[in-house]
């Protein structure tokens, strides 16, 4: 049997991975109220996100209270940003575990357990901003529709979405482990939403990689080029979402905090959220290990210099 074949028809190893993740599934099963929430609220005395993803300590014309508020706003729209592209990311994997239908009964319910947690985390992050929107002053902006996002994401090839997908998951991973768990100043309430996302994550991240590696498998070199192309335009369409983003926080931050800022502090202020806006949803994951050996295994050179060639703006941003 050749390596595509290999891929297309796996074997009893690769079956068994899946049926060890519904197992880890079944047992990691968690509910928003009686396991998360507990009838806690978010504590607005203390930052929500860490500093290495906010960069806010790198404002330092900021006072601490100032600070906070920032890295509260950031907050805010951390959770949304997981809740926009947890949106096409349920839906494509209800697609992927019907591809599996007459397959493998074990893969397709480890896909459909998956799209399932990503339905559960996209209802916790509307209770996020239901709860945090009660507390911050109004006129806060979502710059795009999910709906919109995941219908113009999943329009894209197949072998597109799910290396956006396995990227995403991937940097879920590192956020979490290197950067908000060791903070324990953190609002608690926050802190453990995003220790409750990152388990489902640690499941969803290996079925990411296998699925694909198994889309990869199957393609042309013609068509996987053009996958390639599709990447690389889903990238700049994230960092669009994130240039319009980080302008209407920056303003909404501006509107409520209890002074005035120079144009010279603004500037400083739109230019440090999109870089630590970029930071979390692109750079962390593209330089990510495990990604980029991932990625070169699925591109040519020349292929992979044209994603290089398209993400240095972003990277030196």
């Amino acid at each position: 049997m050749n390596a595509v074949a290999a891929v297309i028809n796996p074997g009893p190893a690769r079956a068994a991975r899946y049926a060890q993740i519904v197992r880890s599934s079944q047992k990691g099963e968690w509910q928003i109220d009686r396991d998360l929430i507990q009838r806690r609220v978010f504590a607005f005395s203390r930052k929500f996100l860490p500093d290495a993803l906010s960069r806010v300590d790198r404002l330092e014309f900021l006072s601490p209270d100032e600070a906070r508020l920032l890295s509260q706003v950031q907050g805010r729209t951390y959770a949304y940003i997981f809740g926009l592209v947890e949106r096409f990311i349920s839906t494509k994997m209800l697609d992927q575990a019907l591809d599996h239908a007459y397959d493998d009964q074990h893969a397709m319910e480890a896909l459909v357990r998956f799209s399932s947690d990503e339905l559960k985390h996209q209802e916790l992050f509307r209770r996020m901003e239901a709860m945090i929107g009660e507390v911050l002053p109004s006129g806060y902006q979502q710059v795009a529709n999910p709906n919109d996002v995941a219908r113009a994401v999943l329009a894209a090839s197949n072998w597109a979405v799910l290396a956006l997908t396995c990227h995403i998951e991937l940097f879920v991973q590192s956020h979490y482990v290197e950067s908000i768990e060791p903070v324990e100043e953190l609002c608690p309430l926050f802190r453990d939403v995003f220790k409750f996302h990152w388990k489902d994550e640690s499941r969803h991240v290996v079925m990411d990689e296998l699925e694909w590696q198994r889309e990869h498998a199957q393609l042309s070199p013609a068509v996987h080029d053009k996958a390639v192309d599709d990447l690389i335009a889903l990238i700049a369409a994230v960092d669009g979402i994130l240039q319009a983003q980080s302008t209407a926080d920056v303003n909404y931050f501006v509107a409520i905090a209890p002074r005035s800022f120079s144009a010279d502090e603004t500037a400083r202020l739109l230019s440090t959220v999109l870089g630590a806006y970029r930071w979390q949803y692109i750079i962390s994951g593209v330089q990510h290990r495990h990604f980029g050996e991932l990625l070169t295994q699925m591109t040519t050179p020349a292929q992979m210099a044209r994603i290089q060639t398209a993400l240095a703006p972003i990277m030196e941003g």
